[in-house]
């Protein structure tokens, strides 16, 4: 399907690939690891020929495709417009979307045959089913099919973009962190999906799980060559353990048979009986290549340093309203206490308030009513899952390190700033144009300084290379505070928590199951509720009933139900709403009438949802 010879490529001065080859057989599903900067994105573009200046490579551009192969990837999310989403997504197939508008001005019999043959062969006749189904797995509820694109935030756009590829088929899929813009449930969905995709798949990913359950090989960027080997990401790290104790074996013994040699060389090289002895043991030193040092190519570690005890509860909420706005409450009667060491994983569907519990612990979000109880000594360290909100554009990372270090001198700064990972040419850099794993490492590292009692980490690693979240991993689980996390890492999550807190309808509580039982639970449940019929209804009212009961009784029982349904549907795609308004509300800072705007807008989402639950409860108790 791809073959990668003796591909080498530059970014300025800097060496990315250096004479590096691949070869990827149709069908395989391939995992694309490196650290931040290997140049794994790169690689992608260069297949998509978005790139140019190789510096060698056989064959045009050392990337073969096989012929008529298709290409397919994420380009960017939908654009914001009045389309319906089911339409916007069957659109990004630009071939099926040709081919049916010629269809219906074609004249010619022959080009008429054509077009029909090859939508058959595009299987295009399915593709509105097939959207539907890819859809419903990455979140979608059938109602939001026919909304228009603009209604949806850009994270939720850029799934249905993810669909739209999906949809399309293409025989080499290229997907670059898709996860990124995914929760859990959705994270989990794709994982089957790509298991099952009919293509071949290179997949650019830091989520171990998915690259332990999704893929059959994975392709290392190691010192700018190509690895591939068949298995997931932890038999690739035990391979590449064995690889590089092997390594070093090889070269100890190397070491000692060049310093045999050169002995016998410097005992008889003044000989004349030994002379032709010792020349060939001089030529043969000569000729022996270096077996390299095996690398240890690890993450700059991250460190929290303990803070002065606190008596537990470190932070407590007693009978508190979370949300927004008076007498609309996100969150009702919520009564949580953090204790010391407390290691909690914080998990619940998108929209149901998991952002909006752990802003009000932090103390960034008043409460509505109720208490938040703390020691006046606390502190806590927050990380927002949208890195700015805790940054100051404009400014460095030196400049941030300055702020909470006033009285150190320029030299004990600059030395503090390389201590957190920004060595001299990195903190004269303003944050907007750091990348995002540095972002992350500049946060975490701010936090540090302030010695916290509680780290608030809200989705921390969306930006982080694998080898670096295992940093975090270790820095978190060395840190003698409590620990608050919300992640769809659910690698991360384990390795972390001990307990965890379910969001769900309003309320908080503890969570008995794991990760994994959870995780069941949310693939058995709301993505076969959402899922939709095989071909799309034009409106959630039309869909007929699985078992239509015979006489009078019993269309009144079908009729309930379909009320019943729709005011589901209905609910789902309000509390959709509701949670693209809830995450602009938490990114304000000002107010105004944006914000009076917003706050209405969210008082008329909470009426419709009142109103849409008195309607089901109504036909429930109808239906008995």
């Amino acid at each position: 399907m791809l073959e990668i010879d003796d591909l080498t490529y530059r970014i300025d001065s800097r060496l990315l690939f250096d004479s590096a080859s691949a070869r990827i057989a149709e069908g395989w599903k391939v995992g694309v690891v490196g650290r931040n900067g290997t140049g794994k994105s790169t690689l992608l573009k260069l297949i998509r020929e978005e790139v140019e200046g190789l510096t060698s490579g056989k064959g045009a551009s050392g990337i073969r495709l096989a012929r008529g192969a298709r290409l397919g990837h994420v380009a960017q999310e939908i654009a914001a417009s009045d389309t319906p989403l089911l339409d916007v997504v069957l659109g990004i197939d630009t071939e099926v979307a040709r081919l049916f508008e010629e269809a219906e001005t074609a004249t010619d019999p022959e080009r008429i045959a054509e077009i029909h043959m090859r939508l058959a062969d595009r299987d295009a006749h399915t593709a509105p089913a097939r959207a539907g189904a890819i859809l419903a797995g990455l979140g979608f509820t059938p109602a939001d099919l026919q909304r228009a694109s603009r209604e949806f935030s850009g994270g939720w756009r850029m799934r249905a973009a993810l669909a739209g590829v999906l949809v399309a088929a293409p025989d080499l899929l290229l997907l670059d962190e898709p996860t990124n813009y995914l929760d859990l449930e959705g994270a989990a969905w794709l994982e089957g999906y790509i298991r099952k995709y009919p293509g071949t798949v290179l997949l650019v990913s830091h989520d171990r799980e998915m690259l332990n359950r999704a893929v059959t090989h994975i392709l290392a960027l190691e010192a700018g060559k190509f690895v591939v080997q068949t298995g997931g990401y932890d038999t690739y790290v035990q391979r590449r353990a064995e690889r590089n104790s092997q390594l070093a074996g090889a070269r100890d013994k190397q070491a000692a048979q060049k310093a045999h040699l050169q002995s016998f060389i410097d005992r008889f090289r003044a000989k004349a009986s030994k002379a032709r002895q010792a020349q060939a043991r001089i030529k043969m030193l000569q000729r022996m290549q270096d077996i390299p040092e095996p690398l240890e190519d690890r993450a700059l570690a991250f460190r929290f340093e303990d803070a002065p005890e606190l008596a537990s509860p470190l932070i407590e909420l007693r009978e508190a309203s979370l949300g927004y706005i008076a007498g609309r409450p996100v969150l009702n009667r919520v009564e949580v206490r953090v204790d010391a060491e407390d290691r909690i994983a914080i998990i619940g569907t998108n929209g149901q308030g998991k952002t909006t519990l752990v802003r009000s612990l932090a103390a960034k979000l008043k409460l509505l009513s109720g208490q938040r109880i703390a020691s006046g000594s606390l502190k806590v360290g927050y990380f927002s899952q949208d890195q700015m909100d805790e940054l100051t554009p404009g400014d460095t990372a030196l400049a941030h390190v300055r702020a909470k270090r006033p009285n150190l001198t320029e030299p004990q700064v600059r030395a503090l700033a390389a201590q957190i990972g920004f060595p001299r040419e990195k903190t004269d850099t303003r944050v907007e144009s750091l990348s995002g794993g540095e972002k992350v490492r500049l946060l975490m590292g701010l936090m540090a300084l302030d010695r916290p009692h509680v780290l608030v980490l809200d989705e921390p690693t969306s930006h982080l290379d694998i080898d670096s979240r295992e940093a975090l991993i270790l820095a978190l689980n060395g840190f003698k505070g409590a620990v608050l996390l919300i992640t769809h890492d659910v690698y991360l999550a384990e390795a972390c928590a001990d307990r965890l807190w379910l969001v769900r309808e309003g309320q908080v509580g503890p969570y008995d199951g794991d990760l994994s039982d959870y995780r069941q639970l949310v693939l058995s449940a709301d993505r076969q509720a959402a899922a939709p019929a095989r071909t799309p209804p034009p409106t959630p009212v039309e869909a007929a009933p699985a078992v239509r009961p015979a006489g009078k009784a019993g269309a009144s029982a079908s009729s309930l139900r379909r009320k019943m349904e729709e005011a589901e549907k209905r609910l789902d795609t309000a509390r959709a709403s509701l949670e693209v308004l809830d995450r602009r509300l938490a990114g304000m800072t000002t107010g105004g009438a944006e914000l009076s705007k917003a706050l209405d807008e969210r008082a008329a989402l909470e009426s419709r949802i009142a109103t849409l639950e008195a309607q089901w409860l109504e036909a429930a108790e109808a239906l008995g």
